[in-house]
């Protein structure tokens, strides 16, 4: 019996030792977790011949040489609740994918994690407490495509070693303590960036102006909630026109350019920033933030200024002077007849008020005829009308203003009556948000009124509207999304009429195709192990 128990440790140690390389580096990562409440980890067994079996690993067909074992080329463990500090010692050498989002890591990347993995193409750390500074070994990784390590801890700055990473489609950094400038040649050397997020950092410094360059840009560029500064680069404008370009919260200044992508945009995609100024912001520019297209006012002593006389440029002469005050005596008199005019009507009209109202409906137009400069009152809303928030129409709105601004969005398509936009919100709720243009283009108690109609209004072939937000400068409806496919399909009878989202406003009946191969491409490259 003694002898039994002296041979197993042997046992087992020549077990472990029957286990491939690749096997083995994942044992070392299990004997860091400290705490595993799902058991997710139960079978990794030191006993098993390969680590192909055990949950969360995927490894390689069989190769043609029956002799050499399976490689392990995919570990996925998300929201396993798994605690532990990733290990220093190198995961297999043959991994290509590594998610362990939405779990409870903490500690720093270790650079041998990822230098010790070539081959690796998605490192997905999302929402742990991972924290210090990035590696600069993520430069090492030629066919990275996706690396998301948003909401977690990490700070320092972005190492210029990851324009090295080429092929990087989704760079995800958001919410993070990340400082410092972008690297140089950031919009150059990643022109192949499908999906950037960069929001809420602590990035600082001048939005680089070759950011344009990425041409392959989809769904929301949000650079949100940072400290870049200076202007908006014009080259942002090359952006693609469907690219949402979020630059909520930063410090940047002077006009908003006006061409490409940032062309009618909103006001919701630069506020925060006190010193920006022009459209779409009620903020305008002053003269010497504009470009000017005038020639500059020529010297005092330019002899060449007005016709080349040697005195004439020194100043006004007399007849001038008093051609000035008399034009500035006659215009003061004009506009002091004219305001004792306008008072006069408005004394005579205050006396016929009795005799109007008796009168009936004939006098009730005075409203129009008493004042020089009277209005309809109707036609300006009253002072609680714009509260910069949504006013719901349904109970089942849980989300206010700020997250509808925070969420991703993808431009579905335009039309005369604006732009549609498909909304994520963080909660994964997806709506759909029609964007209409300037608020102080139609009435405001119109507008009401005619919103909250249609929001009355349920059918099965009218898509249902949920709340709307209006603003001078801006009105948006917010409706249930309902993927369709295309009007073409629907057309010739791949749908039926029940599944066309129909959608009115202003008399006009539309038929929304929320056609989802717009932004097809920017789920193209989620790996079906990323679950």
């Amino acid at each position: 019996m003694a002898l039994r128990l002296l041979l197993l440790p042997l046992l087992l140690l020549a077990a472990a030792d029957a286990l491939t390389p690749d096997g083995q580096a994942l044992l070392a990562f299990k004997a860091a977790v400290v705490e595993d409440p799902t058991g997710a980890l139960a079978n990794w067994d030191a006993t098993a011949a390969d680590p192909c079996a055990w949950n969360g690993v995927a490894c390689s067909s069989s190769p043609a040489d029956a002799t050499q074992p399976r490689r392990v080329v995919a570990l996925s463990l998300p929201k396993k609740r798994l605690l532990a500090a990733l290990p220093a010692a190198p995961l297999p050498s043959s991994l290509r994918h590594l998610n362990l989002r939405s779990n409870r890591l903490f500690g720093p990347v270790p650079p041998e994690l990822v230098s010790a993995a070539p081959a690796l193409q998605s490192l997905v750390l999302y929402g742990n407490a991972l924290d210090g500074p990035l590696p600069d070994e993520l430069g090492a990784l030629p066919f990275l495509q996706i690396l998301d390590l948003s909401s977690n801890a990490l700070n320092g700055s972005l190492p210029p070693s990851i324009l090295k990473c080429r092929r990087l489609r989704a760079l995800a950094l958001a919410r993070n303590n990340l400082t410092g400038p972008l690297p140089a040649g950031f919009g150059a050397q990643l022109s192949a960036l499908e999906r950037l997020d960069l929001s809420f950092n602590g990035f600082s410094g001048a939005i680089p102006k070759d950011m344009g360059n990425l041409s392959r840009l989809q769904g929301t560029v949000d650079l949100s909630h940072n400290h870049f500064s200076g202007p908006i680069p014009p080259s942002l404008g090359r952006l693609p026109e469907k690219v949402y370009i979020d630059l909520t919260y930063n410090n940047l200044s002077g006009p908003i350019p006006q061409n490409g992508a940032l062309e009618n945009r909103g006001p919701t995609a630069f506020v925060g920033n006190p010193d920006l100024c022009g459209p779409p912001l009620k903020n305008p520019c002053s003269p010497d933030a504009m470009p000017s297209s005038n020639p500059p006012l020529p010297n005092e002593g330019d002899s060449s200024a007005a016709g080349g006389g040697k005195g004439k440029g020194k100043g006004l002469g007399k007849i001038a002077i008093v051609a000035i005050v008399l034009s500035d005596v006659v215009g003061i008199l004009i506009i002091a007849l004219l305001f004792f005019y306008c008072y006069w009507r408005a004394v005579s009209s205050k006396d016929r008020k009795g005799h109007n109202a008796a009168a009936g409906s004939k006098g009730s137009r005075c409203g129009k005829d008493c004042g020089c400069f009277s209005r309809d009152e109707s036609g300006t809303p009253p002072e609680h009308a714009e509260q910069y928030d949504l006013v719901a129409l349904d109970q089942q709105v849980r989300f206010d203003l700020d997250e509808l601004l925070k969420a991703s969005a993808f431009v579905l398509g335009k039309s005369g009556i604006g732009i549609v936009y498909k909304v994520v919100l963080e909660d994964g709720l997806t709506m759909a948000v029609r964007r209409l243009g300037e608020g102080g283009l139609q009435r405001f108690k119109e507008f009401q009124t005619e919103v909250e109609a249609i929001g009355k209004v349920r059918h099965p072939n009218i898509v249902t509207l949920r709340a709307y937000y209006w603003s001078f400068d801006e009105k948006l409806l917010i409706y249930d999304y309902i993927p369709n496919g295309s009007l073409s399909a629907a057309i010739h009878g791949m749908y039926s009429v029940r599944q066309l989202s129909l959608m009115r406003f202003n008399n006009d009946l539309a038929v929304s195709s929320s056609i989802d191969s717009t932004v097809s491409r920017t789920s193209s490259y989620i790996f079906s192990f990323l679950s």
